[in-house]
């Protein structure tokens, strides 16, 4: 098995200390961090823009995963390429032309991605399944950070997980939302290769201890 990844959600960080809890994280033993950009209208929150992860970019040097939760993606990506991201995460469910905005990430040297809300069926992949980088499932409704994992996504991630092998290409499983030391194993097992975690890393008392806990139980 490949190593599994972990990204530290910043969306549960204090932003009083950004720098401080990123540099943490990256010591901590983080692989990457996601940046969740919520527009008030796809999600019923708002977020960060450009600059922010212009800022974060000055702060690491992991890679930047940035999942844009916004309408109109395509007006935008340009921007957060700029802003230094690494890959940029569509949702299936806000670009029309969904073809065209991964063609324009890939031709600036950036990873692609989409995405799937829980309710959207992986139907939706099959014609774009082979043109990205990483394919994300959501396992709560996005918006909001501390919530519960849906259990009923299980299934589907076992079967996302299925498409992509059958793919034979190295495209990266990603799972957020809820994921935590006492489920990250069973996710795993489901065939993601990536875990988004927000609140059990930031709202714990130790990064370090949190990450190298999660490690060793999906190791076992």
């Amino acid at each position: 098995m490949n190593r599994i990844k972990i990204a530290p959600s910043i969306l549960s960080c204090n932003f009083l200390r950004l720098e401080e809890d990123i540099k943490k994280a990256e010591d901590a033993g983080a692989d990457l961090f996601h940046i969740d950009i919520m527009d008030g209208h796809f999600v019923p929150n708002i977020t960060i823009g450009p600059m922010l992860v212009e800022q974060v970019r000055k702060i690491t040097s992991k890679p930047l995963d940035v999942h844009l939760m916004i309408e109109n993606p395509h007006k935008f990506v340009e921007d957060f390429i700029k802003a230094g991201a690494d890959i940029i995460t569509l949702h299936v469910e806000t670009d029309r032309h969904i073809f065209r905005t991964i063609e324009i990430i890939k031709s600036k040297g950036i990873k692609a991605g989409v995405t799937l809300n829980p309710s959207t069926p992986l139907i939706t992949l099959e014609h774009i399944i082979h043109e990205v980088d990483l394919v994300l499932i959501m396992t709560v409704n996005p918006g909001f950070g501390g919530q519960r994992y849906m259990d009923v996504m299980d299934e589907k991630i076992k079967k996302a997980r299925n498409m992509i092998d059958k793919t034979k290409k190295d495209i990266e499983l990603e799972v957020d939302g809820g994921i935590k030391a006492t489920n990250a194993k069973k996710v795993v097992q489901c065939g993601a290769d990536i875990l988004v975690m927000g609140t059990e890393i930031f709202h714990s008392t130790d990064y370090k201890k949190k990450i190298q806990e999660v490690r060793n139980i999906i190791s076992d």
